[in-house]
């Protein structure tokens, strides 16, 4: 593709859209919280945790991982008042490690958001066939079930994005509420002294097979990131994103250590983990089962799927940003980056996802393979370390930044570069126990995270392309009209 020739301002031609401001913080942590998908996490990973990983020891590295990201929102809520662009870890990293590492980075990013999309599409298709099957005899092909749900991410991604923040407040808050019940029935239940301190003792919490347990934790988290991706959409991006991102890490750290807590207290340390491994899938709906009546097993049924639903409109929503971020840069074709006259929505670029969707799940679907066992495992390890690379690249970016600019210190320099040391220790784990992550023993799924290498590679000598060809068009890689008013402030 061409380079679009430049302005005589420097910027390239296409009227550098930007989103409207419309979003609150409360509006930006339902969307990066639902994104993380808390019930599907319950039902799906921490069962498993518990059984392959620290064991007894799971809800300390899900605190250890909650502080890690903690410590990594420090820098990433500094950026904010110096860089605002929907294309979050493209612009910081263009800003902090060079425009043809920002450029490589938008091209990843789109990748694993739009990997995680199709997984969680997958995971959903499989429980909406198992949940209306069981509970209304409804028995239609999962490939019916996806189809429905990429209609309705279509049509609210295509709305405006306040719409799609109501919609997933209403499925976050409903899924938290059953899971929060359940935590609270099993304490009534068992009482205090079934929670023992030791899931904290250093001892438990590195101990087991710690690689399993760190990636786990931290994959758990995906999304939260997000709230940087909507600063252009923010009403306030000074205040909101910062609130949003402390708000969505403490939310749902909070809630991932209480919850397997309180499964570990349930029946009791090693008689937990022992039941687990038995049956992970199974091991939650027996607890709703036992402690808060059958009825509200088939409520989480049901609210395991919304989850699913949440976190696909999720990180719909993230890929079609950057998306629209590299289109108005002039590194996709022109269209993607137009906005809805009346919505104000990246309403080309969210369509161009939708039919990355339909591709990837249609794809999945005509070789005959299964959502959940294929679909879902291959795409969210792809996704997941895609993500978790980029997570450890921005974090040294942002300290590169601010060191640059000679601002050392707590926020700018030390929190970053300790944020790279524990999510790179995370993405180099995940990488070494990447079947576990997956859950598969397909020679070729586990070999995925290796096409991120020519992704790197042509990422690069494509940035370097275009600044011998368009200058003009490279100086404005990672950057916004709205940046640009920013720095002279």
């Amino acid at each position: 593709m061409s380079p679009l020739p430049p302005n005589p301002d420097g910027a390239p031609t296409r009227g550098r859209p930007t989103l409207a401001g419309t979003l609150g913080a409360r509006h930006i942590v339902f969307m990066v919280v639902a994104a993380a998908a808390p019930m599907a996490v319950v039902i799906a990973i921490m069962p498993i945790a518990l059984a392959l990983g620290n064991g007894v020891g799971t809800p300390g590295m899900f605190l250890v991982a909650s502080l890690v990201l903690l410590v990594f929102s420090l820098g990433y809520t500094r950026m904010t008042p110096h860089v605002r662009n929907a294309g979050a870890f493209y612009a910081y990293i263009a800003h902090g490690l060079g425009k043809p590492l920002g450029l490589v980075a938008a091209y990843s990013a789109v990748i694993a958001y739009n990997s995680l999309s199709a997984a969680t599409c997958g995971a959903l298709a499989f429980f909406a066939h198992d949940t209306a099957n069981n509970l209304l005899g409804v028995d239609l092909p999962w490939t019916v079930w996806a189809a429905i749900a990429i209609a309705i991410v279509a049509v609210l991604g295509y709305r405006k994005i306040t719409l799609t923040a109501r919609v997933l407040g209403v499925a976050l808050l409903a899924e938290v509420l059953v899971l929060l019940a359940l935590d609270v029935a099993i304490l009534i239940d068992r009482g205090p002294g079934a929670y023992s301190f030791d899931v904290f003792a250093p001892t438990n919490v590195f101990g087991g097979v710690v690689g399993v347990a760190i990636i786990y934790a931290f994959s758990s988290y995906l999304g939260f990131e997000g709230t940087a991706i909507y600063a252009e959409e923010a009403r306030e991006p000074r205040r909101a994103v910062p609130r949003a991102t402390y708000a969505a890490v403490a939310i749902v750290g909070t809630f991932y250590v209480l919850t397997s807590w309180s499964l570990l207290a349930a029946y009791g340390g090693e008689r937990s983990l022992a039941i687990a491994g038995e049956n992970p899938g199974g091991y939650v709906f027996g607890l709703t089962d036992q402690f808060i009546g059958s009825a509200v097993t088939d409520i989480t049924n049901v609210l395991t799927v919304t989850s699913a639903f949440a976190a696909v409109l999720a990180f719909h929503n993230a890929a079609a940003r950057y998306f629209f971020a590299l289109s108005r840069d002039g590194f996709l074709p022109a269209a993607l980056s137009r906005t809805h006259p009346r919505h104000g929505s990246p309403y080309v670029a969210g369509m161009t996802q939708v039919a990355v969707l339909v591709v990837i799940v249609g794809g999945f679907a005509i070789a005959g393979l299964d959502p959940l066992l294929n679909l879902s495992t291959a795409m969210t390890g792809f996704g997941a370390v895609g993500l978790l690379s980029l997570l450890t690249v921005t974090s040294a970016a942002i300290a590169a930044f601010f060191w640059r600019r000679g601002e050392h210190g707590g926020r700018t320099t030390v929190a970053p570069i300790a944020a790279t040391l524990g999510l790179g220790t995370a993405t180099v784990l995940a990488l070494a126990n990447y079947p576990s992550l997956t859950g598969s023993d397909s020679q070729l799924i586990n070999s995925l995270p290796w096409l991120y290498l020519p992704v790197l590679a042509a990422g690069l000598a494509f940035a370097l392309w275009i600044r011998r060809r368009a200058p003009e068009t490279y100086a404005g890689i990672g950057r916004t009209p709205i940046a640009e008013e920013l720095e002279r402030e």
